[in-house]
């Protein structure tokens, strides 16, 4: 075999150790055997070959949001896919062509400039592959379903080194089981993606002080219930930190926001919106919006930072469990968390669709999702107490079914996925790594192989 050259493999004693394995969670302490810094396809194949030769564990990271539940990585080699960031956008043919490290940002600011966009997330540092694998809610999901379903191709590396192309014509199985899957199966190092276009889209958020928490998530979430597949919101109780890029009107304050999109004229939307607007907040931004507004509109942290937090899928929630969030997590409970966070589903998130991926839909009402940044052991303790209990209290109306993108424990993926589609998934998985070499953030098991059709 050809080995990596020497600049692409950084070892414990080198200088640029502590960079090459560092994650965009800070709170993730990654220590592997090797870190590989690929620039090629030709550059993954041969650090895969190098780490079967001693035996060595893969795990793939992009930006590693998600990278807590791979520490610390003892005897593995960790890909980081950072200096593949190469895009192409096809304009005429409504889709694009991405490296592994892409962000969602490297895509949205070309693709807007023609007129369209993708099914992006609400950070533009967020890796696309990652984010796509898991399933991937954005502002456009309820109108147009997951980001793994608007995923055209994947080209990965597997564990023997091969090189493949998954779509819907070969390969197919594995491009059922790459689309939400969570990884596991490879080192994917290119995504091929629709593009959609957006004819009319106003975008903002109405804020509120958080006292009026519990007043304006319950009614937020008696509205997102009957909201039409044209909008698609987040509600939140924040804890926003005094820092000097945020906007004076809300730094260091603690609030309850409610942002989103809708894809349609301003008169639409005002008729949309009236029930929130109807509580009277103290910021309302939503207008008239440019399709790259929306990779920024939730504000998501973009330097990196340590933070924990947790997820859950939830149903319909009563005013009962609104009360419940805010007496554990709101005004006067001394929180440690900067957020807790409502996301809405339903929509076309609810649709499988013919031909969809393994996930293919979410049944849930709304993604739950709590953080807080642990400086220091003893805060990291109870912002995990503190989750604990929000999932607890969240428990009578909880689906028990993680959503692997805001699952930052270890969780098994057959809860993601349902039985069935677990136990086609683990055949695949046997397929294209029967020895187990690549490690999933989640847990994993394989069963006997199928046949791959490879390609060159």
């Amino acid at each position: 075999m050809t080995a990596p050259n020497h600049h692409q493999l950084v070892f414990p004693n080198d200088y640029r150790y502590d960079d090459a394995r560092r994650a965009w969670n800070l709170a993730a302490d990654l220590r592997p055997a090797v870190v590989a810094l690929p620039t090629s396809t030709a550059d993954v194949v041969n650090a895969v070959r190098y780490a079967g030769e001693r035996d060595l564990r893969i795990v793939v990271q992009g930006t590693g949001h998600g990278a807590i539940v791979h520490a610390p990585l003892d005897g593995a080699m960790l890909v980081n896919m950072r200096e593949m960031r190469g895009v192409e956008i096809d304009a005429a043919n409504k889709r694009a062509r991405l490296e592994a490290g892409a962000l969602w940002e490297d895509v949205v600011v070309p693709a807007t400039g023609q007129g369209l966009t993708a099914l992006h997330g609400s950070s533009p540092n967020v890796g696309v592959v990652g984010y796509s694998l898991g399933g991937g809610i954005g502002w456009l999901a309820r109108m147009h379903g997951l980001s793994a379903e608007s995923v055209l191709a994947v080209e990965l590396v597997t564990a023997d080194g091969a090189v493949i192309r998954a779509d819907r014509t070969q390969n197919t199985d594995l491009f059922w089981a790459l689309r939400g899957g969570g990884g596991g199966l490879g080192v994917v190092v290119a995504l091929e993606i629709a593009l959609f276009e957006v004819d009319d889209l106003v975008a903002g958020m109405m804020i509120w002080p958080w006292e009026r928490s519990a007043e304006v998530l319950t009614r937020y979430a008696e509205w997102a219930e009957t909201a039409p597949n044209s909008v698609s919101a987040s509600g939140r109780m924040l804890q926003i930190p005094p820092l000097p890029e945020i906007p004076e009107s809300i730094r260091g304050r603690q609030l309850v926001v409610i942002d989103g999109a809708v894809l349609g004229t301003e008169a639409e939307a005002q008729e949309i919106l009236a029930p929130l607007r109807a509580l009277g907040p103290e910021i309302d931004t939503f207008g008239a919006a440019p399709l790259d507004s929306l990779i920024r509109l939730h504000m998501d942290p973009e330097p990196p930072m340590p933070t924990k937090g947790d997820g859950v899928m939830v149903d319909a929630l009563d005013s009962e469990a609104i009360e419940a969030l805010v007496e554990i997590a709101g005004p006067g409970t001394e929180s440690p968390l900067i957020i807790v966070e409502l996301r809405q589903l339903g929509g076309a998130l609810r649709e499988r669709k013919p031909g969809a991926g393994v996930l293919g839909s979410l049944d849930g009402s709304f993604a739950f999702f709590a953080a807080g940044v642990p400086l220091g052991p003893e805060v990291a303790e109870e912002i995990e107490l503190r989750i604990d209990a929000l999932k607890e209290a969240l428990a009578p109306w909880t689906r028990e079914k993680p959503y692997l993108n805001f699952a930052e424990k270890r969780v098994a993926i057959g809860d993601a996925v349902g039985a069935e589609s677990f136990a086609r998934l683990e055949t695949v998985k046997a397929a294209v790594d029967p020895h187990g070499r690549f490690r999933s953030g989640h847990a994993f098991t394989a069963t006997p192989p199928l046949e791959v059709t490879r390609a060159a």
